[in-house]
């Protein structure tokens, strides 16, 4: 197990220094320097965002990619917006936290079986990352991360683009179209599971509920501890 938490340090390291796709870079960049009013006067990380968790992880959780004044202000994937309150909370409540709140990269969140992660690695324009983006950031750093995890035991997909994502990695085919609560037998050891993304898009309509989440949790934990 140590070696896998050694690989997914130096994995992180190089995350942190990536610069291969132009345009996401311009757009992180800047939207670190421009800033939010209400955070203008934070210093922005505005690099990519790897990673985060427990290196023996029997659960990974996949979603799209860091927000453009969340995780590319923090520094840290699914922290300091409403997407990250929500998953975080739930995965306090689930037991796998010590606490129910991400606000910063130094707040003291300890995860316990979980690694957190993004399929892109930089926040794109509009939420938005192209393919051809999409395609360099997982084959150079999802692939390399997941194997990494070797406890792993469940994929929690947040939303279709991770779910995508996913069903192309493990190499799914003929897989059920993406649904909350879908779940998807990968081999004897190993299962992905599917969860609406909490974003506010879904959690202000209602299309997520804490409940919804919490069950899809339940069921999570139960898959990676038979």
């Amino acid at each position: 197990m140590a070696s896998g938490a050694a690989e997914l340090r130096h994995l992180c390291a190089e995350v942190v220094d990536c610069r291969d796709c132009p345009r996401l870079v311009e757009w992180r960049e800047s939207v670190a320097l421009e800033r939010r009013a209400s955070f203008r006067d934070e210093q922005y990380w505005g690099r990519p965002v790897p990673g985060f968790g427990d290196a023996r992880a029997r659960i990974a959780i996949v979603g799209l990619a860091p927000a453009a004044h969340g995780g590319n202000r923090t520094g840290r994937v699914f922290t300091g917006d409403r997407s990250g309150d929500w998953l975080y909370a739930a995965l306090y409540r689930a037991g796998l936290a010590n606490q129910p709140a991400s606000i910063a990269r130094d707040d003291g969140l300890v995860l316990n079986d979980v690694w957190v992660t993004a399929a892109v690695k930089c926040a794109p324009p509009a939420n938005k990352p192209t393919i051809a983006e999409r395609d360099k950031c997982v084959s150079r750093y999802l692939v390399t991360e997941l194997a990494a995890l070797t406890r792993r035991r469940v994929t929690l997909c947040l939303g279709k683009f991770a779910y995508d994502v996913i069903a192309s990695v493990e190499g799914l085919r003929g897989r059920p179209a993406f649904g909350h609560g879908v779940e998807i037998a990968v081999d004897d050891t190993h299962s992905v599971v599917c969860s609406f993304h909490p974003s506010q898009q879904n959690t202000f309509t209602k299309k997520l509920t804490e409940p919804m989440l919490d069950a899809v949790f339940k069921r999570t934990i139960a898959l990676a501890r038979p």
